[in-house]
């Protein structure tokens, strides 16, 4: 039994080392790779022949033994048989962050786009976002009127939430959907910060900044705000919630601006209403509606992790398996 448990000592310990040096292998070459640029690629997928193959594979198992072979084989020749859509959907998803920097893969994405459509195929972009900073949301929705200009239909679909700075990109679209519960407009700027500089007073501490420019900074984080201060910061929040309403406007131009352009927000059912949406439909249903008779296409940018991040990932889960194994013997 000893003799046992020192076998088993000895490969653990053997296991614990081996992870280690490949740990170290892996930080090496990590910061290797790290010091060259790291390409991604460029995704296609067929989407309307995911979604028929889906549908056909749950009618198949509601026939019978003898039917289910005559309909995989007519299906066999459909699929042998099958010719281009005229009619291209692309897809394209993007689910945006505080600092919106998902706008870079959404860049890449429409380039592939314009270079692949032509003029009169459909882009669908299903968008998730509850807004973010100003310049990257601008960004984006710049990023979408290149798909305007290239006379490609823009739809917009929203399941969950388009607010903020994701409505600002929403509103773009020729056309915009969005689930019943989906979470709609504030067409609003908002800009928030601590101050700290009662309490550096209290201990004390002085901040200073020198600035040349009677504006070159309005409110700060450590120092002693003023009222000119807090005015011109004001100033300039009204001048982006100006643009953005024109943004709103050049868009929507049925949409009363005075009740939308509140900083409110609304379900997707009420925002039909308020003509900030077109219609009320799920992303996934307004897919199947296409997938018969449009060639569907989801775009997609993937950024490639280096390998060296890739096997430290794999390492550390195989270190924390072992300390787990090891905590429970």
């Amino acid at each position: 039994m000893e003799f046992i448990l020192e076998i088993a000592d000895f490969v653990v310990k053997a296991a614990i080392i081996l992870m280690v040096v490949m740990l170290i292998v892996a930080i090496i070459s990590n910061a290797a790779q790290r010091q060259r640029r790291q390409d991604g690629e460029l995704q296609v997928r067929n989407l309307s022949r995911d979604l028929r193959d889906s549908a056909q594979t749950i009618s198949l198992e509601t026939l019978g033994k003898k039917q289910r072979k005559q309909a995989q084989k007519q299906a066999r020749k459909a699929e042998k048989n099958e010719q281009a859509a005229e009619q291209r959907v692309f897809v394209i998803d993007f689910k945006g962050s505080l600092d919106a920097h998902e706008v870079d893969n959404l860049q890449r994405e429409v380039n592939a786009v314009i270079g692949a459509a032509k003029a009169g195929d459909t882009v669908f972009v299903r968008l998730e976002s509850p807004g973010g900073v100003v310049h990257g949301y601008g960004l984006g929705a710049a990023q979408l009127q290149r798909l305007r200009d290239a006379e490609l239909e823009l739809v917009i679909g929203v399941d969950k939430v388009a607010a903020s700075g994701g409505y600002m990109m929403a509103a773009v679209a020729d056309k915009v959907i969005a689930a019943p519960f989906a979470i709609i407009g504030s067409i609003g700027v908002v800009a928030q910060l601590p101050n700290f500089h009662r309490w550096l007073k209290k201990h004390d501490v002085d901040f200073e900044t020198v600035t040349a420019g009677d504006y070159k900074r309005t409110l700060t984080v450590f120092g002693e705000n003023t009222d000119a201060g807090r005015r011109k910061f004001k100033e300039d929040l009204e001048q982006i919630h100006a643009q953005f309403k024109n943004h709103i406007v050049q868009y929507r131009p049925k949409v009363d601006l005075d009740q939308v352009a509140t900083g409110e927000y609304w379900t997707a059912e009420k925002a039909l209403e308020m003509d900030l949406v077109d219609e009320i439909c799920t992303t996934d249903s307004w897919l199947l509606a296409r997938c018969k008779d449009h060639g569907i296409y989801h775009i997609r940018y993937y950024e490639k992790r280096p390998l060296g991040e890739r096997i430290g990932k794999n390492v550390t889960a195989v270190l924390t398996s072992i300390r787990e194994f090891l905590t429970k013997s």
